[in-house]
């Protein structure tokens, strides 16, 4: 049997208000495998960014587990968090969070130097000639197209290899057909590389995608 590279156990998070303990997420689990893909859906405030950013290490629960790659995140402190998602983890945000002092090449190769990489500039020019954009590797990426920005920000965050992706909305500032062209890329990158996908989304044509679906309600794991 394959090992989990994500599991979640019973993750609940609270946060204090005016008006007393509110929660946030109530008891949510997952399991998924190297390759994986899952959509987590909902509505607004239904706790779906709050997930992900558990999951990813970028916060904690208030109860619960999660193992990522084998780490154990809910035991470790936040510079050890920081590392293991620099080891095993990439993003991809719906406003796609790109340096504007950077051109495509430069923020696709970030990551790489950050990692020690030995070839950065190889690497990310064949990551940008990857998802189409070989002729746009100078430019700077305010004057790129938001599907552009978009590919950059695919490229950078497969950059690493990483083994599991975390994409926050990644079609939701785009029109249908270049929502429906990163999806393609996205899914294309993530059986070549056996990355697994978690992905939150309002897009059902990029959640029908994916092999797994979890439907939160008001922090609640819903069975579909």
């Amino acid at each position: 049997m394959t090992k989990s590279i994500l599991r979640a156990q019973n993750l609940s998070k609270q946060v204090s208000s005016k008006e007393g303990q509110l929660t946030i997420l109530d008891r949510v689990s997952l399991d998924l495998h190297s390759g994986d893909s899952l959509a987590i859906i909902g509505r607004s405030g239904s706790g779906k960014s709050t997930l992900l950013g558990l999951l990813a290490g970028l916060d904690l629960p208030s109860s619960g587990e999660i193992t990522l790659a084998g780490h154990a995140l809910t035991t470790l402190d936040e510079d050890q968090r920081a590392a293991v998602r620099a080891a095993h983890v990439g993003f991809v945000f719906q406003a796609f969070l790109l340096l504007d002092s950077l051109n495509a090449l430069e923020n696709v190769m970030l990551p790489l130097e950050l990692a020690g990489h030995a070839h950065a500039q190889q690497r990310a020019k064949e990551l940008l000639i990857r998802v189409g954009l070989e002729h746009r590797l100078h430019h700077s990426v305010n004057l790129l197209s938001g599907g552009e920005q978009q590919r950059v920000a695919l490229a950078r965050a497969f950059a690493t290899e990483p083994d599991v992706l975390f994409a926050d909305e990644p079609t939701g500032n785009l029109d249908s057909q270049t929502g429906e062209n990163i999806s393609d890329l996205l899914f294309a990158m993530n059986k070549e590389l056996g990355t697994t996908l978690v992905l939150v989304t309002h897009d059902e044509k990029l959640a029908a995608r994916c092999q797994q679906h979890m439907r939160l309600e008001a922090g609640r794991q819903v069975v579909l």
